[in-house]
């Protein structure tokens, strides 16, 4: 044989090696691929099936429209009982409670009760009026409408809730002395309400409070309007009760009471971005009343604007009661023509005959007032009537400038009674003890 046949042969023989081995690969390459490909789909074709379910349960939420249940708009008539059987299907269901937009509904005295499905929620588009006759609240004339063990729950929609309170208001005996004291319902109160959020909505003219939480926790209370006349008697705008953990914040408060009172039972509450006025103010309290116990603490009120009201940001507490208010801090807030910017009254006394000297008090304690400027109505900006058995302490005040009203014809003053207090930054006045 030749040397070239050889080396040809030669060549032939690894071409031929070659091939094979590359069609092996290829083979192996494909079948590796293949089966990749295959689990890829079974396992695209699982994902497919897991999330069609998904989809299937988490299909649009369903909205029940209080029409359907025979509420008629704008006649004047009693809707209650229809507003009932909404609830009771939204409640059981978890689907949506719609109040249409552009009509008036009117409601007697209702509980809307829990526990519900997940997803509850209530929209008010419209507006929800109180039903005007006063005979018609005699089982309970504390409640107008209330939520009540609903975890979860989402109240909005921009609409309205109107309290039509101005009958009430004329027979209240702080407008009319010669009346007795009654009690007068609440526009709404949310009760044992966990997770709650109350956003973006108007509240007017309430019978006597606006919106009231009494032991409810993990709450946000968002973007509302609260509005009542200046010389309505005892419309708070916001009033929490043995809450814990609140966010109120982004809001409008203007009423003949507290914009916002904290009472017993209250801790980590914040209160952020709110504007106050008319009004008596942002309070804790009132505290001690009937020689009850107090129990307050951790409070943030951060960059509030007050405007034209009878007090800023007070502290209230009557004589004889016991317990505590502390941790709380009050900063970046604008004071504009407030008559009693800085108080703590511990010898609060709201009730016809006068208050008997008693030696137990709330003990006022880590009380911060941060950042607070503006101007006073009065001539004394800041004010701190401590009780004589128990003093307040631990009181910080930091950059702190209240100037009399633009006209005034004094400066402002500091009046201090049996209180332990630093300061540092500026502020003015300052307390002078005799």
């Amino acid at each position: 044989m030749s040397p070239h046949s050889i080396v040809l042969s030669v060549f032939i023989v690894f071409l031929s090696f070659g091939l094979c081995f590359g069609f092996y690969i290829e083979d192996k390459y494909n079948e590796t691929n293949y089966k990749y490909y295959t689990g890829t789909r079974r396992l695209m074709k699982q994902q497919h099936e897991h999330f069609g379910i998904m989809r299937r349960t988490h299909r649009s939420q369903g909205r029940v429209n209080v029409d359907d249940y025979g509420a008629i708009a704008n006649d004047g008539r009693d809707d209650t009982k229809a507003f009932e059987k909404a609830w009771n299907e939204a409640c059981s269901r978890g689907y949506i409670l719609v109040v249409p937009e552009k009509f008036v509904y009117h409601l007697k005295p209702i509980t809307f009760s829990g526990p519900c499905q997940p997803n509850t929620a209530f929209k008010v588009y419209g507006t929800i009026k109180a039903w005007p006759h006063i005979s018609a609240y005699e089982k309970d004339r504390r409640l107008w409408i209330m939520f009540d063990n609903v975890s979860n729950l989402v109240v909005d929609g921009g609409g309205i809730i109107n309290g039509n309170g101005r009958k009430w208001w004329q027979n209240s005996c702080k407008v009319n002395n010669s009346l007795p004291c009654k009690d007068a319902p609440s526009a709404v109160t949310f009760s044992q309400c966990n997770n709650l959020k109350v956003v973006n909505l108007n509240f007017k003219d309430a019978q006597q409070m606006h919106v009231r939480f009494q032991r409810c926790s993990n709450v946000t209370a968002s973007n509302l309007v609260v509005t009542a006349p200046g010389n309505s008697p005892n419309t708070d705008g916001i009033h929490v009760s043995e809450t814990q953990t609140m966010v109120i914040s982004n809001s409008v408060i203007g009423t003949g009471d507290d914009c916002i009172s904290i009472v017993s039972g209250s801790n980590n509450i914040q209160v952020i971005d709110v504007t106050c006025g008319p009004g008596h103010g942002i309070s804790i309290g009132s505290l001690g009343a009937g020689n009850s116990e107090a129990e307050v603490s951790d409070v943030v009120v951060n960059r509030a604007t007050l405007k034209g009201t009878t007090n800023g940001v007070r502290i209230k507490t009557w004589q004889g009661g016991y317990g505590y208010a502390k941790n709380i801090k009050f900063m970046n807030i604008v004071m504009r023509n407030v008559t009693n910017p800085i108080i703590i009254d511990q010898n609060y006394c709201d009730q016809k005959e006068p208050c008997q000297q008693q030696d137990s008090a709330v003990q006022l304690s880590n009380v911060v007032y941060q950042n607070i400027r503006g101007t006073s109505a009065s001539e004394v900006a800041i004010k701190f009537e401590c009780s004589k058995t128990v003093r307040c302490r631990e009181i910080y005040l930091q950059d702190v400038i209240l100037t009399p009203e633009e006209g005034g014809d004094t400066g402002t003053i500091a009046a201090c009674e049996n209180v332990v207090y630093a300061n540092s930054g500026k502020l003015h006045p300052q307390c002078s003890f005799s």
